[in-house]
């Protein structure tokens, strides 16, 4: 997964695979590779610094993140910037395509669930990306990256406000409130939650739709 660079903010996938109600990672992936320009386009130039700068805070100078569902490679190219080493990756073929031209790094194409790396990276950004997978296929992944972060390592992660697992607007998504987060991951091992907070959704008119934001630590 990996060597890249890109980043998110709806989130984009490197998806997911098939959850309860028959929705399969070929139809989110779809999704994403027939609107991946406009979609792009809504995301890219989004300022997301102030949520950036409060995961960038917490990792060494320097660092090696892992975008973990880069979209538009917006935070993939932020991260450079600040003198990050950074993979990208995404599962939607087009979307590898702009983020690696936008960030100028090679975007790897890939599924979350492929995720192989161990002990390599000092923090993951999955923002607005692993929303997609439903909640049995959440706890793999966040296992696998878990695995995959060097001890004390970061996560930072976002899922839509509210209660709703299920297919919305063509894509699965499972959406989380603080409390049912909470109780989500007290299942997984090696891992606390650092940090939760809610903003709304950055991007012209959708100032209603809520975010959840976490940072996480690996133990």
């Amino acid at each position: 997964m990996q060597r890249a660079t890109l980043s998110c903010r709806e989130h984009r996938p490197g998806l997911p695979g098939t959850d309860c109600n028959g929705l399969s990672e070929n139809k989110t992936l779809d999704y994403y590779n027939k609107n991946a320009s406009s979609f792009a386009e809504t995301t890219i130039d989004v300022d997301f610094q102030k949520t950036q700068k409060r995961f960038q805070k917490l990792l060494p100078m320097q660092g090696y993140i892992l975008d973990f569902g880069c979209g538009s490679g917006r935070d993939t190219k932020y991260f450079l910037s600040q003198h990050f080493q950074v993979d990208a990756i995404d599962g939607s073929e087009e979307l590898c395509r702009i983020a690696s031209d936008y960030a100028g790094i090679k975007v790897e194409k890939m599924l979350f669930k492929e995720l192989e790396e161990i002990e390599k990276y000092d923090g993951i950004w999955a923002c607005s990306s692993i929303l997609h997978l439903s909640k049995n296929e959440l706890k793999a992944v966040f296992e696998k990256m878990i695995k995959a972060l060097k001890r004390d390592g970061i996560i930072y992660t976002s899922f839509k406000y509210g209660d709703f697992e299920g297919e919305r607007n063509g894509r699965y998504f499972t959406d989380f409130t603080e409390e049912k987060f909470e109780k989500f991951v007290q299942n997984i091992e090696n891992v606390k939650l650092r940090e939760e907070w809610i903003t709304s959704d950055v991007r012209p008119g959708r100032g209603d739709e809520k975010w959840l934001n976490l940072i996480l630590q690996k133990n």
